[in-house]
């Protein structure tokens, strides 16, 4: 071969090698921070996962373009923002009831803590901690039953499933974030479903929750945002949102008849507490879990919430012929230490803890 074939194929080998170069660039620049969140997702047990994201996740853009009122909608919006716009994809979101309880104490020091039930059947979760360029540092669960994807899908399997189940930060069903504000999805009483229509931006329940941990400092601060959206019912059904801060304010934020109802009060379960026509509304397992919550009034540490939490779980009550509930997990926040003790599956012998502003190292087993 001729020096002069040799050096054309060397310059043009160079060429081909510049031109890759600048394509990996390109498609890192595009989803390297996806890629790098979907290989934080870790299996903790059987029917658990965590998983980090620092970056954008999407969400200021979510919003600017109207939010979503639908989950289906919330779901085609991840999956365009996901794919970078390159794919398109039917969304199938489940729906389905849960049960939950919500107490706000503070220990003998005066400490605020808040505790939380998630009852439903029996799912996958996983622990989430967002790290978002614009907005507040949060940790919160969800649930991955909701996100609808085939019953073979493995959260920490192909790179693809990884992908997928970045959803989860659109999902959640409760959470803390680093200024103390903390927040919990529960059914309400009765299958009315939420959908305001007066023009504002659009939420569901669970991209609610997600506003709130990005944005929120406070319960007040909470429910000015509340009022700037329009609410519409994630999974078609009744919620109500249990709101509290690190000064001890907690409320439940509620939706009858359109209208949005706040009311303070440091226990919620699953029947509505607004003074409207329906007060009250609810199945009887919810009052009993709400009196024996309210019955205490003395001091609680943490884990002393955490057998207020064990008092009222799922396994203390009669499951209906055919359908069988759990207390997938509980969940002590503290605002004070920024931190949490995470029980899953009914195990209150072992905690995981969370700790904000531990950057990759935010689990501890």
């Amino acid at each position: 071969m001729s020096v002069k074939k040799k050096r054309t194929i060397k310059w043009v080998c160079g060429i081909l090698a510049v031109l890759l170069v600048i394509l990996l660039a390109g498609a890192w620049s595009m989803f390297g921070t996806f890629v790098t969140a979907a290989n934080t997702i870790e299996k903790l047990e059987d029917g658990l996962y965590a998983m980090e994201y620092i970056g954008d996740y999407g969400f200021d853009d979510f919003l600017a373009r109207g939010g979503a009122s639908s989950d289906s909608a919330v779901a085609d919006y991840l999956v365009s923002f996901l794919s970078r716009g390159f794919y398109k994809s039917e969304s199938n979101v489940q729906t389905g009831s849960f049960g939950c309880s919500t107490i706000c104490t503070r220990d003998e020091n005066g400490i605020v803590l808040f505790g939380r039930n998630y009852d439903w059947a029996q799912c996958r979760a996983i622990i989430v901690h967002t790290v978002p360029e614009n907005g507040y540092e949060s940790i919160s669960t969800c649930c991955l039953d909701f996100l609808g994807f085939e019953e073979d899908y493995a959260p920490d399997g192909s790179m693809m499933e990884r992908m997928q189940t970045l959803a989860a930060i659109y999902v959640p069903m409760d959470g803390m974030n680093e200024k103390g504000l903390m927040v919990a999805d529960l059914m309400a009483g009765d299958d009315e479903q939420t959908h305001q229509q007066t023009q504002k931006a659009d939420l569901t329940t669970t991209t609610a929750i997600r506003l709130l941990l990005d944005q929120a400092a406070t319960v007040e601060e909470a429910i000015a945002l509340l009022e700037q959206y329009d609410m519409h019912s994630s999974m078609d059904s009744a919620h109500h949102l249990s709101i509290a801060d690190g000064s001890g304010k907690s409320v439940v934020v509620e939706y009858v008849d359109g209208q949005m109802l706040v009311t303070q009060t440091p226990v919620v379960t699953n029947h509505y507490l607004a003074d409207c026509e329906k007060q009250g509304v609810g199945s009887e397992q919810s009052h009993l879990r709400f009196d024996a919550l309210a019955a205490h009034t003395g001091p609680a540490d943490d884990l002393g919430v955490r057998d207020l939490l064990e008092s009222v779980a799922q396994k203390n009550y009669p499951q209906t012929e055919g359908k069988y509930e759990k207390t997938m997990w509980s969940i002590v926040y503290c605002p004070e230490g920024r931190c949490a003790d995470f029980y899953f599956c009914e195990n209150f012998e072992h905690s995981y803890g969370l700790l904000l502003q531990e950057k990759g190292s935010f689990l501890k087993r």
